[in-house]
């Protein structure tokens, strides 16, 4: 848990380009685990949901960044 928290706080200093970034580098890796698994590489099954909980951890944070800035435009716009 404690892992997951650090990750998350790792994550959220990112700007929105590195967030993306992240994201992109994180959907090869779970191509290749996926590869990997699928041809008996791979004999950790718990990695392909350790990189599925980290894509939502990303997208997630993007949400949280779209959110609140359509959240600070409507405020601005009401000034």
């Amino acid at each position: 848990m404690v892992r997951t928290r650090k990750l998350a706080e790792e994550l959220r200093e990112l700007s929105d380009e590195d967030l993306a970034k992240e994201l992109e580098e994180t959907y090869r890796e779970q191509f290749t685990v996926r590869l990997q698994l699928a041809t008996r590489q791979q004999a950790n099954t718990s990695v392909p949901k350790r990189v599925r909980r980290r894509i939502a951890r990303i997208k997630t944070l993007q949400r949280e960044r779209e959110v609140a800035a359509v959240a600070q435009a409507a405020t601005e716009a009401e000034s």
